[in-house]
């Protein structure tokens, strides 16, 4: 397993950013090889790598745990405060702790205060500013492994796969038994579906930690992602057995069984995997993936059901965020158009219960939510809603270098050009959103009407290949491979 930050950019400017080599930017190189933490507590100091230590082996919880406990030995520290507002799944502990990471950052060394300036201006959608700060940091020290991995890590969460290979190859130039870049190289050799590299860096990496679940939970999702979902299957159990209250492998289970269409079997691992969830914001994302399988089924009057009662548990707990998301949801797979619209509106409107939620996590999921009512609207004949929704989309990419955004406008502005058949056209918008099965549908249409036949013969195989399990995946996927592949 890696961080999923379900999950971003005007392709042009940010690969221009990334384009002078990271240790040529002008930030000055620290004194030491690593960055240096600002604490008046060894215990908190302690605490604090504890937390850096289980982060990276995928103890998404427990780090949390130790970065808490390290801010009570020491209020003091700005980068613990900075770490838990990015990873907590809780909205208003995540907006308390980046107020502190930014009001103690000035007392930090230079470093500290561009680590907690990238994760900081990110969650408050400078996402620019954020990543010259993170490179400025990394520049500052060429050697630290670490901080090639925590920006690596973050750029794959923003589908940044080709700077995060960069990310992770030169941390392991300083360390070539380095197991978190192992791991996540693996991913994204993974993603460009050059599985035996993938492999090859696996089972270097469970050989480096055989007596830690996360090298067989990521072993699982990858030969789930490579489509030999018996081997996954074994992964996954490993790693239960290696740490049986390792609750993604028991997610990753359901997961697999729902992509291999044994959906009883994988609401019963869904289950358990809700019933031991680390906390809620976990607890309500494993149900809507539990919900999905209702619409593997085709049984919608029960997917309804479902999403519904999670979007109501999520506004009760005050998880707005995920409200947002089980409406969305809901909206992907109806028939009706002006029902789907309906629920997008409420969607939107959940976004707006609370202030706790962050900038960036609030821009992102309102672009996917716009990006759905476009074709919803558009379907449904509303050309003027649409319209409106594209332009709002568009506002919102020219501003932002958030890829997330930037791949719903091109999706959804893709969608409507199919609809004119200004073919040529559409395909510049959806080749910018490549990992979304609805767009790799149009995008095999868009080549077969263009005669691009190497193009479309390597998009169908990518579309009919995937075995993410989302809700996307769920409504294009098994469908296309039902269908004889164009020629």
């Amino acid at each position: 397993m890696r961080r999923a930050l379900l999950i971003r950019f005007c392709a042009v400017s940010v690969l221009a950013l990334f384009a002078v080599p990271l240790f040529a930017r002008s930030a000055k190189s620290g004194k030491s090889a690593s960055l240096p933490i600002t604490t008046s507590s060894a215990k908190a100091r302690e605490l604090y790598i504890k937390g850096m230590e289980d982060y990276e082996n995928l103890y998404l919880e427990r780090c949390n745990d130790d970065w808490r406990a390290a801010v009570k030995e020491d209020p003091n520290l700005a980068v613990a405060w900075a770490w838990i507002a990015f990873n907590s799944g809780n909205p208003q502990e995540v907006s308390a702790a980046r107020a502190k990471a930014k009001d103690l950052a000035s007392k930090t060394t230079p470093g500290e205060q561009l680590m907690v300036a990238w994760i900081v201006k990110v969650e408050e959608g400078d996402f620019l500013g954020g990543i010259t700060a993170m490179n400025d940091m990394l520049a500052m020290y060429p050697r630290d492994k670490h901080l090639y991995y925590l920006a690596g890590n973050w750029l794959m969460g923003e589908n940044g796969n080709d700077h995060a290979r960069h990310m992770m190859e030169h941390a392991l130039t300083i360390d070539k038994n380095y197991p978190a870049a192992l791991n996540d190289l693996a991913y994204v050799e993974a993603r460009n579906r050059e599985f035996d590299k993938a492999f090859d860096a696996m089972d270097r990496y469970v050989a480096l930690l055989p007596k830690e679940p996360n090298p067989q939970d990521s072993y699982g999702e990858l030969k789930r992602m490579a489509g030999d979902f018996e081997s996954s299957l074994v992964h996954y159990r490993a790693a239960l057995k290696i740490d049986p209250d390792f609750v993604t492998s028991q997610l990753g289970l359901g997961d697999t069984y729902a992509l291999m269409g044994n959906q009883e079997q994988a609401r019963i691992e869904y289950d358990k995997a809700i019933r031991f969830a680390h906390n809620e914001a976990d607890r309500l994302t494993y149900g809507m993936q539990k919900a999905m399988t209702y619409v593997r089924d085709g049984n919608y009057a029960e997917a309804d059901r479902q999403f519904q009662q999670i979007a109501e548990a999520g506004h009760a707990k005050n998880q707005d965020l995920q409200e947002a998301q089980a409406l969305r949801h809901m909206a992907e797979y109806q028939a009706d158009d002006n029902v789907a619209l309906k629920h997008l509106k409420l969607a939107e409107e959940s976004l707006d219960h609370r202030s706790t939620i962050s900038i960036s996590d609030r821009e992102e999921e309102l672009s996917r939510i716009l990006r759905n009512r476009v074709v919803h609207a558009a379907h449904s004949g509303n050309q003027a809603l649409a319209d409106k929704s594209l332009q709002h989309l568009e506002t919102m990419a020219n501003g932002s270098r958030n890829r997330v955004i930037q791949s719903s406008y091109n999706g959804a502005a893709g969608t409507l050009l199919m609809d004119e058949k200004k073919y040529e056209d559409a395909i510049a918008r959806l080749e910018e959103d490549q990992d979304n099965p609805f767009t790799m549908e149009l995008l095999v249409q868009a080549y077969y009407q263009t005669m691009q036949t190497e193009k479309l013969h390597t998009a169908e195989a990518k579309l009919r290949g995937n075995n993410m399990p989302t809700m996307e995946q769920a409504l294009v996927v098994p469908a296309a491979r039902s269908k004889r592949p164009n020629i």
